[in-house]
C-alpha cells in the first residue's frame, strides 16, 4: 500500500471516530502493520502537511496530527460513497459542469479534473462533465475551496436534446471495464471471506489479523471510488457486478469489525489535553442508507 493512501484509510476508518487526532507514534505503529517503515510514514506525513491535508499540534515533546478542512472533505466524501447504499431510482436530472481555465491555471485545471473524477462525474468533452447524482452541494463546496467561481458553471437538466441517456453514460464512463474490475475483487475476496469465516467459527481469528484484513478490504474497495460513479441502480446494467461486490464487502466488514476496532484502540493515543468521546458504534458499523 502507498503510505499516503493508507493514511487516508486509517483516518477514514478509525481515527475520525476518536476525535480525529492521533499521536504520531500511534500512527507509525498502525502503518507498520502494513510493512510501512517509520521513515516512509514520516515522509508521507510531511508531504500531507505540505499539501494542506494534515496539520500538527505540539504538546511537550510529542506531535499530534489531525486532518485539515480540505483533508476532512476528502475523507467525508469518500466515506459517504463507500458506506452509503445507492438509491434505487434516478431523479431524472443530469448535473452538468463546464469550466474554462486560462493557461496559467492549467495545474489547477488538472486538480479539478481529479476532484470531479473522484466525486463521480464523467467527462463527455474536454471541459464538460456530467453526473446523474445530486452532487450540487459537493461541487459548490469544491468551487469555494479552490476559489474558482469565475471559471466554473454548474447546470442541471432533465433532458439532453441531442442524445439519449444511454449515449451519455457510454460517453462518460466504460461500465464494462468497471464491472470487470469488480469481478476481480469478487474472486479475490470471496476466497478471503471463506477463510475468515472458517477462522471465526474455529475461534482462531486474532484482533491484529482482523485489523489488517478490514483495513486492507476497505483500502482495496475504496479504489472503486476512482472508477465507479455510483449511479442510481435503475441506470445500471442488469446483473451489475458492483452490487455483488458491495454485498461481499459488507459481509467481510461486519465479520471482523469488532476485533479490528478493538486492536486499533490498543494502539491509539489521543492528545492529553483532549476529552475524547469515541464514536465506537459508528467505527464498528459505518454503513448507512441514503434515500433520494
Amino acid at each position: 500500500m502507498k503510505p499516503r493512501s493508507l493514511m487516508f484509510t486509517l483516518y477514514g476508518e478509525y481515527i475520525q471516530y476518536y476525535g480525529g487526532e492521533v499521536w504520531v507514534g500511534s500512527l507509525i505503529q498502525l502503518m507498520n502493520k502494513f510493512g510501512v517503515s517509520e521513515s516512509s510514514s514520516r515522509g508521507a506525513i510531511f508531504r500531507m502537511v505540505q499539501k494542506n491535508l494534515l496539520q500538527v499540534r505540539k504538546i511537550r515533546n510529542k506531535s499530534y496530527y489531525s486532518l485539515t478542512e480540505l483533508g476532512k472533505r476528502r475523507i467525508e466524501d469518500g466515506i459517504k460513497r463507500v458506506y452509503t447504499t445507492q438509491s434505487q431510482t434516478w431523479d431524472g436530472m443530469w448535473r452538468i459542469l463546464t469550466y474554462s481555465f486560462p493557461e496559467e491555471k492549467r495545474e489547477l485545471r488538472n486538480v479539478i479534473r481529479k476532484e470531479l473524477n473522484w466525486t463521480g462525474f464523467g467527462a463527455i468533452s474536454n471541459s464538460t462533465w456530467v453526473s446523474p447524482n445530486p452532487l450540487e452541494e459537493q461541487v459548490l463546496e469544491m468551487v469555494n475551496t479552490y476559489k474558482i467561481e469565475d471559471h466554473v458553471f454548474l447546470f442541471s437538466s432533465s433532458s439532453i436534446v441531442s442524445h439519449d441517456n444511454e449515449s451519455i453514460i457510454n460517453k462518460g464512463w466504460n461500465l464494462q471495464v468497471i464491472s470487470n474490475e469488480y469481478d476481480i475483487f469478487i474472486a479475490e475476496f470471496t476466497r478471503k471471506f471463506e477463510e475468515l469465516r472458517e477462522k471465526a467459527m474455529d475461534n482462531t481469528l486474532t484482533d491484529t489479523e482482523c485489523f489488517i484484513e478490514r483495513t486492507t478490504l476497505v483500502h482495496q474497495y475504496r479504489k472503486f471510488l476512482f472508477q465507479d460513479p455510483g449511479f442510481p441502480r435503475d441506470l445500471l446494467p442488469t446483473q451489475w457486478s458492483g452490487a455483488k461486490a458491495r454485498e461481499l464487502f459488507w459481509n467481510i466488514h461486519q465479520l471482523i469489525s469488532i476485533p479490528a476496532v478493538r486492536y486499533f484502540e490498543s494502539l491509539y493515543e489521543p492528545a492529553p489535553d483532549q476529552e475524547i468521546e469515541a464514536k465506537r458504534d459508528k467505527a464498528i458499523n459505518p454503513f448507512r442508507e441514503l434515500y433520494m
